[in-house]
């Protein structure tokens, strides 16, 4: 069983890369960009906690936030989200999912989150996210 620190073959090549492609570019101006933990603090609140009766732990609520605007960003379906972590780099570094063997969310934690945030009250946050769609994806 590899390392869970480890790097793929793809993960190093990208990280490495000399050129950096259009995607990876708008990401990390997403990321300087994108007021983080303003966005945060408005959907924490009401995120899903771990049940004290046990089960599997949810997503960090930071992978789910960063999931939700890329789909929004990419104009990604809830299935097609789910397989771009898996095949992209880019977008699991950018998710921060980062390791080979890092969890990622299904198209139905994926569909849950997205229930949760158009349920309560993330008008402000959408607001404030959404023109980067329009400027930039």
């Amino acid at each position: 069983m590899a390392d869970p620190l480890q790097l793929g073959f793809t993960d190093y090549e990208q990280i490495y890369a000399k050129k950096r492609t259009r995607r990876q570019r708008f990401l990390d101006e997403m990321e300087a960009t994108v007021p983080w933990e303003a966005f945060l603090a408005l959907i924490e609140p009401v995120y899903h906690k771990p049940s004290s009766k046990g089960g599997r732990p949810p997503i960090p609520l930071e992978v789910m936030l960063r999931n939700h605007l890329l789909q929004q960003w990419f104009t990604l379906s809830d299935p097609l989200m789910e397989e771009m972590l898996i095949d992209t780099p880019c977008l699991r570094r950018f998710a921060g999912i980062e390791t080979m063997e890092g969890r990622i969310p299904d198209e139905t934690t994926i569909l849950n989150f997205a229930i949760c945030w158009k349920s309560k009250g993330s008008r402000s946050v959408q607001t404030n996210a959404m023109p980067f769609r329009w400027n930039h994806g």
